[in-house]
């Protein structure tokens, strides 16, 4: 009877501090979902690996003087251009930076600098917000001065081919779409997602944000998400978009990998919340990209069109080392060499703008090479005339200022 109490002891103990590990990084809110998910079907042929990198750039991270707000840029600039020089994707593409920026740190200096690099075609230029406390009338104030600011002043931002709407990207400062966060901070709007759809928002790349509390049910995925405007957190679940369906909801969500990093252990037992953020202490390592691959994000019903969207905090300097030198050239030598062999993958450097497009072709129905869908729905940012697809045929354009 002992030897039981004790046995029964320890397995309770041995519960509770995997409870208390579990709470600890907020993976109540996900891990169930991750364990049960469906994995990606097999695929016959070549996957098709379309690998985004969104910045939440913000060169006035600590409230630095403009002196250091400068050099940040300016590093971006030179050490960008050098880096995503070396390396092409199957399409003979550089990769391909989104630059997420900031509407409260707006500084017409450092985006003339990066409207630039992204004119030379080293990516866009989407949007960023922190708040705290909002209101409606104030946010859908700030993004509608911002939309207009971004494309007037800086050349940013396509407009719908259709409409002749402004549409971006969003990603949510600290993580906390639509007032997700649990003690209400950091936004204040539990109607966020319609107004993000009314003010041209063609898809939030927020995700995912373990281990913070905001983070979703539903992980690694691409899916509409339906906002209840009396609830915060509407984006905890939602349909996932698939080949042949129409979009519902709000707002599309495009998530990045999150799982449980078994390669990298703490103390050699522990894995690791695996959360698609590249930094010095995470660097983007061949098993991390191996992670992503095989995780498999997918439209459902064209599993062979694979999403990688990875995320950095950019103009931090403790990271620069990293994201501007050895750790990611590293990382687009491997995925170069390893998931762009023309038979089993083949890899496309994509901007979010892109992602989304090809995302929306998929469910469309397209086939074959996603490349060719890459201003499938949202031609080209800025003011310049701009070629899209429409339609099934891709050679069917259609022209739009």
């Amino acid at each position: 009877m002992i030897v039981l109490a004790l046995i029964v002891f320890l397995l309770l103990a041995f519960a509770a501090a995997v409870t208390v590990a579990i709470r600890a990084r907020n993976m109540q809110y996900w891990l169930w979902g991750y364990l049960t998910r469906h994995k990606r079907p097999e695929v016959s042929g070549p996957v098709h690996v379309m690998f985004c990198f969104v910045d939440h750039f913000e060169p006035n991270w600590g409230r630095v003087d403009m002196d250091t707000q400068r050099r940040r840029v300016d590093r971006w600039c030179t050490d960008y251009r050098a880096l995503a020089s070396r390396h092409r994707d199957a399409d003979g593409r550089v990769p391909q930076h989104s630059f997420f920026y900031p509407e409260e740190e707006y500084v017409e200096e450092h985006l003339d600098k990066i409207e630039s690099l992204c004119a030379d075609g080293y990516g866009e230029i989407e949007i960023h917000l922190h708040h705290d406390n909002d209101t409606p009338e104030n946010f859908v104030a700030t993004i509608d001065r911002f939309n207009r600011l971004l494309h007037d002043k800086h050349n940013a931002l396509p407009r719908d081919p259709v409409t002749g709407q402004l549409r971006f990207a969003f990603i949510h400062g600290n993580w906390c779409l639509d007032n997700s966060r649990a003690d209400g901070r950091w936004c204040g709007i539990n109607n966020e997602l319609i107004l993000l759809r009314e003010l041209g928002c063609y898809a939030d790349f927020t995700l995912p944000s373990a281990p913070s509390d905001t983070q979703t049910r539903m992980s690694n995925a691409i899916y509409y998400a339906t906002d209840d405007p009396h609830k915060c957190k509407s984006h905890d679940t939602g349909v996932r978009m698939r080949v042949g369906g129409e979009p519902s909801g709000d707002l599309l969500i495009i998530q990045g990998v999150l799982g449980l990093n078994w390669k990298n252990r703490r103390f050699g037992i522990i894995p690791r919340i695996e959360n698609s953020d590249i930094r010095r202490g995470s660097p983007p390592t061949p098993s991390r990209v191996d992670q992503w691959v095989r995780t498999g994000i997918h439209v459902e019903g064209r599993p062979e069109w694979t999403f990688i969207k990875i995320h950095t905090h950019g103009t931090q300097e403790g990271d620069m080392d990293t994201l501007l030198g050895q750790p990611v050239d590293a990382m687009h030598d491997y995925l170069e060499s390893t998931y762009n062999d023309g038979r089993d993958y083949v890899l496309h450097y994509v901007t979010a703008r892109e992602m989304y497009n090809i995302a929306k072709a998929a469910e469309a129905g397209m086939t074959g090479d996603p490349g060719r869908y890459r201003d499938f729905e949202l031609p080209k940012p800025g003011k310049a005339t701009a070629t899209a697809v429409v339609g099934a045929d891709s050679s069917a354009i259609q022209t739009v200022s």
